[in-house]
């Protein structure tokens, strides 16, 4: 039996996201996980955010994919404020998806790994967080020392989803 992951990731995808992500399909199967993503594997038949809790619920841990969805090449940061600053090198953001889905997964306690492309930065994506897994993309193909890396944090993370998914199932009657 597989273990029911949620994953955020955005469906329009390049090339290299695309590589990406088949790459961490592959880590799931092999760890015996199921990946359900809205859009993907479950459709919204209520409210968005109400699909999102529901299929949650029913997950025991989640995977947020940082991809960047949209750039800015120029702007203004926090206008009309004291930490107003111009915006002059490209700012890269995931949709916006990924912040809501990964707070939903957080507030149902499950084991929370989040990865994100190196342009990515701020909220889930912040580097400093205790709470849950986070860490870079693996690119495609991946070096010796990103994917051990990457084995060593989904080694981890695995270990905690297990532990939640076993531990909600109720006793087996002998």
């Amino acid at each position: 039996m597989r273990i029911p992951i949620f994953i955020s990731t955005p469906t329009a995808l390049t090339e290299g996201q695309q590589a990406s992500r088949d790459l961490l399909w592959e880590y799931l199967a092999a760890h015996d996980l199921e990946p359900r993503a809205i859009g993907k594997s479950d459709y919204p038949t209520i409210f968005p955010l109400r699909e999102i809790l529901a299929v949650a619920r029913h997950c025991s841990g989640g995977l947020i994919l940082g991809f960047e969805q949209f750039r800015a090449d120029e702007g203004v940061s926090k206008p009309g404020t004291d930490a107003e600053r111009a915006i002059s090198a490209p700012v890269s953001f995931p949709t916006p998806w990924n912040q809501l889905e990964a707070g939903i997964v957080f507030g149902q306690r499950l084991p929370l790994l989040v990865l994100y492309e190196s342009a990515i930065k701020g909220g889930i994506f912040d580097d400093d967080s205790e709470e849950f897994f986070v860490q870079p993309m693996p690119g495609v193909p991946q070096s010796t020392e990103a994917k051990a890396a990457l084995d060593a944090t989904f080694a981890k993370w695995v270990r905690a989803v297990r532990a939640r998914y076993y531990d909600a199932q109720p006793p087996m009657e002998g």
